[in-house]
């Protein structure tokens, strides 16, 4: 049986379809594997909404927990799942804890989080961290506009998809920063994490610390978005799990 794949996107963005989509046709082509991008509560995403959020939607209430029960709410429609996550997406799937629907879990410049870590610790860690700032209970990026954001996040990217991803940051509720973790799904099912070697806002160094927990451990030379920005190399992790 073929899986289906959930994708469930990083912090400060929307529109998780968007960001997915070019590895989802590629891998839909290829294998036949269907997907999902979960929306998240935190970025102002409604759950069954296909392009949900905007930078000033969204509770300041709706922290990691909520994030991880509309991931479980997902999952619960699927019996055959690959999840798949980038960066504060792999502690939603931690917080989300094991699902029997999942298969495999594939953490993309990602995280590990043990119990009792927050988000904010995590990037805490980092030697330049990617600054934000905090307004009305809402974290937003700091500074940022389409050309640093592109140099930073996509810099593997031509200029029209720096652009459109720009145009998809958001705010989040700060709580989902602030929220320890209570469960560790990703320790339960086989994994794979995807270390992005060029990245310029996760560290190779960090994103290596966490990939030493996961199963299997899978070295790109890309930037932070490679399911963006180098779809073929993303679908060759992927096409062998799904099939």
């Amino acid at each position: 049986m073929t899986a289906t794949v959930v994708f469930v996107h990083g912090a400060l963005v929307r529109d998780g379809a968007w960001w997915w989509q070019p590895t989802a046709d590629l891998l839909h082509e290829r294998t036949g594997a269907a997907s999902v991008a979960v929306a998240l509560p935190s970025c102002g995403e409604v759950p069954g909404t296909p392009d949900a959020g905007s930078p000033d939607a969204g509770s300041p209430d709706a922290d990691l927990a909520a994030d991880a029960a509309a991931l479980r709410a997902v999952l619960d429609a699927h019996r055959d799942v690959v999840l798949v996550g980038h960066s504060y997406g792999g502690t939603v799937i931690a917080e989300a804890g094991t699902h029997p629907a999942v298969r495999h879990v594939v953490l993309v410049s990602s995280y590990t989080p043990p119990v009792g870590a927050t988000q904010g610790s995590i990037m805490g860690a980092e030697p330049d961290p990617v600054a934000i700032r905090v307004d009305d209970g809402r974290i937003a990026l700091d500074g940022y506009d389409v050309d640093t954001f592109g140099a930073r996040f996509l810099q593997d990217g031509d200029t029209a998809t720096q652009r459109e991803a720009f145009a998809r940051t958001t705010t989040q509720a700060a709580a989902a920063f602030g929220t320890p973790t209570t469960r560790a799904g990703w320790a339960d099912v086989p994994s794979t994490a995807v270390v992005c070697t060029e990245d310029r806002s996760t560290t190779p160094g960090l994103q290596r610390e966490h990939a030493a927990r996961a199963s299997d451990v899978v070295e790109l030379p890309t930037g932070h978005h490679p399911f963006v920005t180098r779809p073929d190399l993303v679908v060759d992790v992927l096409a062998p799990l799904v099939t």
